[in-house]
């Protein structure tokens, strides 16, 4: 009782949890950055290794979404997928879908951050309302444009988006690359590093990364703790003016504030991850928080367009310009149906409070099972 009464009192002094806030929030990223690193040396070099056996395009998005949701990065997965096409590696239309899957797989990171909340009912609806409308936006433009692409390549050779990103790689290529270095990259990585530097001298090679996981998920959630609780004072002051009516305050402004924010921080895990406090807390709704997400879309593409224009190579050009396409394309046919994702991230959420496994299922079978399942199919039927 003592410590819930220095608790409250804590969080009742400005300074003591503005201290605390911001160091949950530096804490909260760090986490996430851990639990992909982790995820990164449970798999070793497994995502170049799965990206080269991509042989057709179906089997090319079922990887590009098991990759991503084991390294939780579209950006790594795209920059690998630019290279393979800039070597000549991977055809371009093989790449696309790995590109379409790609941006599903980047949000398996916000769900389980939602998960920080489960042992509050309303907290976690809202918290999973708002990090599953990102899938749904994803999953919905793939169902529309993937077998478009794929039908137009058989019949004419090329797809829509492959052609449009031709184009726009005809005045690109030769410009030379820029690289851009992330701010976490120095803020946060050397402090994750070193943590894993520690964790190596204890912890065996082989379950290094189970470790290393596990850590990040317990930071997660008593970081995300500190942050609700502290978002719980911030909206009972009416601090929530600056979410509402600033931050979010029209569709354009959220969607510029994560379109900028994510080719900032080159993260659209992290920038999507970021919202989930405020939405738990009840400070953010899905329908507000949904044109921020798909600013982020547009955001984390950067990343690859860069890694593209230093290869300097016409395909490796292309399929990075064929992310940017997918995401804006995608934006202009799902965003007026937009009631669709809200209403069906509205419904998992719904159902996911009442019974939890579901929330996990759905993560489990999306993400991981559902691909594993095709590609073992497909090897056991064709042998590849």
């Amino acid at each position: 009782m003592k410590v819930r009464e220095l608790w409250q009192r804590v969080l009742s002094n400005n300074i003591a949890r503005f201290i605390l806030l911001f160091l949950s929030v530096y804490f909260f990223l760090l986490s996430i950055r851990l639990m992909g690193k982790g995820f990164e040396l449970l798999g070793g070099g497994f995502s170049e290794s799965l990206l080269g056996t991509i042989s057709d395009p179906i089997s090319g998005f079922f990887i590009g979404v098991l990759v991503t949701a084991i390294v939780q990065s579209s950006s790594c997965t795209t920059s690998i997928l630019v290279a393979m096409c800039a070597t000549g590696t991977l055809p371009v239309n093989v790449a696309i879908p790995a590109v379409m899957g790609a941006n599903i797989g980047t949000t398996v990171t916000n769900i389980l951050v939602s998960f920080g909340h489960v042992t509050r009912k309303d907290e976690f609806r809202r918290a999973l309302s708002v990090a599953t409308v990102h899938d749904f936006f994803n999953v919905l433009a793939a169902i529309v444009l993937l077998p478009i692409e794929i039908f137009f390549h058989t019949v004419y050779g090329a797809g829509p988006l492959e052609k449009i990103a031709g184009v726009m790689t005809n005045s690109f290529v030769g410009v030379g690359g820029l690289k851009v270095a992330s701010p976490l990259s120095f803020i946060i990585d050397p402090v994750r590093n070193y943590v894993i530097d520690i964790f190596s001298m204890f912890i065996p090679k082989d379950t290094l990364g189970i470790s290393v996981i596990i850590t990040g998920f317990i930071i997660l959630f008593l970081c995300l703790k500190v942050i609700v609780d502290s978002m719980r004072r911030f909206a009972s002051e009416k601090a929530d003016t600056l979410i509402n009516k600033y931050l979010f305050k029209a569709a354009p402004v959220a969607f510029l504030l994560g379109l900028g924010l994510t080719a900032f921080i080159q993260s659209s895990s992290i920038t999507t991850s970021l919202i989930i406090p405020f939405a738990g807390a009840g400070i953010l709704t899905v329908e507000k928080a949904f044109p921020y997400t798909l600013g982020t879309n547009i955001g984390t593409t950067i990343t690859a367009i860069l890694a593209s224009l230093a290869t300097g190579s016409p395909a490796g050009v292309t399929i990075a310009f064929v992310h940017l396409m997918f995401n804006i394309i995608g934006i202009c046919i799902i965003y007026p149906m937009r009631k669709i994702p809200i209403t069906l991230s509205k419904k998992l959420a719904k159902m996911a409070t009442e019974k939890k496994r579901i929330a996990v299922f759905y993560v489990i079978i999306t993400f991981y099972i559902i691909p594993i399942l095709y590609l073992a199919l497909k090897r056991w039927l064709y042998g590849i």
